[in-house]
C-alpha cells in the first residue's frame, strides 16, 4: 500500500454505503463530522428549541387570543404534548421499515417547517368579524372558526414533523404571536440547511427485505397469542369431550381441519404434541421446554391459515416478547410521574400569569419562564450528580453507578410527590392572598405574591428529572435484548406520551365532576376561585400510591445481563 494511503481504505464499512450507493469507508465518513451536522446543528438545538419555543408558552397563546377556557386549554394542550410523544415511534418505524432515516429526516423536518408556518400565519391572520356563534337564552351554536381549525392543523404538522426559550416567550407575551411562531420555523428551516449540507459525510445503511422492525416481531407475537388461545380453548373443550373414547386418534380429536393443517405443515408433529399437550397455557409458549434452536419456528394453531409459516412465531421472538412484558409493572408504575411532569406547561403557567411577575417597574419576566428553572436544575444536577453524587453513594453500595437504575427512578418518583405536595401549599397561599386583598372576583388584576414562590415546585421536578427521565430511558434501553433496543426506546417514550393523554382524561373527569350545579370548578377559568391546591393533592396521593406500587415491583424485579447498573 503505497504511502498516505488511508489504512482502512480497503476495508468498507458493513451493511453501509453513500449517498450515491457506493461502499463508504470510515476514513471519510461518519464521526464527528456527520454528528455536527445530525446532533449539533439538527436535533438536539434546532429540533429541541422550535419544540419548546412553542410548547412552553401554548397555554398562554390558548387562553389568551384563542380564548379557550383553562380546561380546554389544559386538556388540547396534553394531547398534543402525549401526540408529539408517541409520533416519533412512528416515525422511527417507518425509517427502520420503509425509507430509511435520511429521507424521514428530510420529510418530516419538511413537515415540521410547514407546521411551523402555518401557525405563524394563524397568529398574524385577524379574526373573522363574528364568531360564528348564534345565542339564545343562554343556548347556542357555533360554526367552526377557520382561523382556530389553522391554528391546530399546523399545531399537529408540528407534532408529526418532530420526531432561546426566554427570548421566545418574552417575544410571544410582548411583541407579536406570528413573530414568536416565526422564529421556530426559521430555526428549522436553517437547520434543514444545515443537515442537507453533511449529506456527502453520512453513511446510509442498507435494509434487508427480510429483517422485520422489532415492533412488528414483538408485536406479532402477542397477536398470535390471542388468536391461538381461542384455538386451543376450542381444541381442549372438544378434547374433554372426546376423552372417555380412548379408541379415536389424536387427529380425530383435533378435528379435520387442524389434521390438515398438521398434515401440510412442514413441522414435527412431536413439536406441536409439546405445545398443545404438555402445556397447562399451551398459547402461552415456554421456550425453556424445547430443544429446538433459538430460531426454530413453532407450529402454528390457526386451522385457517393459508399462508403456512407466514404467521408463525419463532421461539426468538417468543423471547423477545417475554422480555418486554416483564417491563410492563415497571411501565405502568411510572404513568403519575408522567402526569406530574405535564403540569409545568399549563397549571404551573397559569398560575404564574395571576402572580407578580416584576423585575423592575417597567419590565416582568414572561409566566412561562418559570419552566425554565426545571431545565436549569437538570443541568446544575446531572454534573452534581455524575461528579459528586455517584462516587459518594458507590463508596456505600458497592455498585458502579452508585444505585441501581430502578433506584434511582424510585427517588425521581418520590421527588416528584414532594413536588406536588409543595405545589398544593403554594398554591393554598395563593388563594390566601386572593382572599386577603379582595381579589377573588378581579381575576384580570395581578396578586400581591411573587411568582417565585413557584421556583421549589419547579426545582423539585427537575431534580426528578435529573433521577426518573434518565433512569428510565437507561433502564428500558438496558433491560431488553440488544435487537429491541428500538423497543427500550418506545417504552420510555410511551410513558410520557401516555401520561399527558391520563392527565388531558383526568382534568377532563374531574372538571365535569366539580363544575356542576353552579359551583366552581376545580379549573375554573377564575383561579381565584379554582381549586388547584386540591388537584395537586389529588396527584401528590397518586404519587404516593405510585411509589409504594413501585417499590413493591421493583423489589421483586430481577435485571437481566447484570444490569443493575
Amino acid at each position: 500500500m503505497a504511502i498516505g494511503t488511508p489504512l482502512l481504505l480497503d476495508n468498507p464499512v458493513k451493511d453501509s454505503v453513500d449517498y450515491k450507493g457506493r461502499p463508504v469507508y470510515r476514513f471519510n465518513s461518519g464521526g464527528w463530522k456527520s454528528t455536527l451536522f445530525i446532533i449539533g446543528m439538527f436535533v438536539e438545538v434546532a429540533e429541541r428549541s422550535a419544540y419548546y419555543g412553542i410548547s412552553g408558552n401554548l397555554i398562554t397563546y390558548l387562553t389568551g387570543p384563542l380564548g379557550q377556557s383553562t380546561v380546554t386549554a389544559a386538556e388540547n394542550m396534553n394531547v398534543w404534548s402525549g401526540t408529539s410523544w408517541l409520533l416519533p415511534l412512528l416515525g422511527a418505524f417507518v425509517a427502520d421499515s420503509f425509507v430509511g432515516r435520511y429521507r424521514t429526516i428530510v420529510v418530516s423536518t419538511l413537515i415540521y417547517i410547514l407546521g411551523l408556518g402555518l401557525l405563524a400565519l394563524s397568529a398574524v391572520i385577524p379574526p373573522p368579524g363574528s364568531s360564528g356563534c348564534q345565542i339564545s337564552d343562554g343556548a347556542g351554536s357555533c360554526s367552526p372558526d377557520p382561523v382556530l381549525i389553522l391554528f391546530f392543523f399546523a399545531l399537529y404538522l408540528a407534532a408529526l414533523g418532530q420526531g432561546i426559550l426566554l427570548a421566545l416567550n418574552y417575544i410571544q407575551d410582548n411583541i407579536n404571536w406570528g413573530l414568536g411562531f416565526g422564529i421556530p420555523c426559521l430555526i428549522m428551516a436553517g437547520a434543514l440547511a444545515t443537515f442537507l449540507l453533511g449529506t456527502r459525510t453520512y453513511r446510509y445503511s442498507i435494509r434487508r427485505e427480510e429483517e422485520k422492525h422489532a415492533l412488528l416481531r414483538v408485536g406479532r407475537v402477542f397477536v398470535a397469542t390471542i388468536r391461538n388461545w381461542r384455538i386451543t380453548t376450542a381444541v381442549a373443550s372438544e378434547e374433554e369431550t372426546h376423552r372417555a373414547q380412548p379408541h379415536q386418534t389424536s387427529s380425530e380429536i383435533l378435528g379435520k381441519n387442524h389434521y390438515d393443517l398438521l398434515k401440510h405443515s412442514q413441522f414435527d408433529a412431536k413439536v406441536h404434541q409439546r405445545l398443545v399437550y404438555q402445556s397447562p397455557k399451551p398459547w402461552l409458549i415456554s421456550c425453556s421446554a424445547s430443544k429446538e434452536p433459538a430460531d426454530a419456528p413453532l407450529p402454528p394453531l390457526d386451522p385457517n391459515d393459508s399462508k403456512g409459516d407466514s404467521k408463525v412465531c419463532s421461539l426468538r421472538e417468543v423471547e423477545e416478547a417475554k422480555a418486554v412484558l416483564r417491563l410492563v409493572p415497571i411501565w405502568t408504575t411510572c404513568l403519575i410521574y408522567a402526569i406530574v411532569i405535564a403540569q409545568p406547561a399549563t397549571l404551573f403557567t397559569r398560575q404564574a400569569l395571576t402572580m407578580n411577575r416584576s423585575v423592575s417597574e417597567d419590565l416582568e419576566f414572561p409566566a412561562a419562564s418559570v419552566q425554565l428553572f426545571i431545565s436549569a436544575t437538570v443541568v446544575v444536577l446531572v454534573a452534581i450528580y455524575d461528579r459528586a453524587f455517584v462516587p459518594v453513594a458507590r463508596a456505600f453500595t458497592g455498585e458502579p453507578s452508585g444505585i441501581t437504575m430502578l433506584q434511582r427512578i424510585g427517588t425521581g418518583v418520590f421527588l416528584s410527590f414532594l413536588a406536588m405536595v409543595v405545589a398544593a401549599l403554594v398554591e393554598m397561599k395563593r388563594l390566601k392572598k386572593a382572599q386577603q386583598y379582595g381579589l377573588v372576583d378581579s381575576p384580570d388584576l395581578t396578586i400581591p405574591m411573587s411568582a417565585w414562590w413557584l421556583i421549589p415546585q419547579n426545582f423539585l421536578l427537575g431534580a426528578a428529572d435529573v433521577f426518573t427521565m434518565i433512569g428510565m430511558q437507561e433502564f428500558f434501553y438496558d433491560q431488553v435484548p440488544s435487537e429491541l433496543r428500538s423497543v427500550g426506546l418506545a417504552l420510555f417514550l410511551s410513558v410520557l406520551g401516555v401520561g399527558n393523554f391520563l392527565s388531558s382524561f383526568l382534568i377532563s373527569v374531574i372538571d365535569k365532576a366539580t363544575g356542576g350545579g353552579g359551583h366552581y370548578s376545580w379549573f375554573a377559568n377564575n383561579l381565584n376561585r379554582a381549586h388547584l391546591d386540591y388537584f395537586y393533592w389529588l396527584l401528590a396521593a397518586l404519587s404516593a400510591v405510585q411509589f409504594v406500587a413501585f417499590l413493591y415491583f421493583g423489589k421483586s424485579y430481577i435485571y437481566s445481563r447484570g444490569g443493575a447498573t
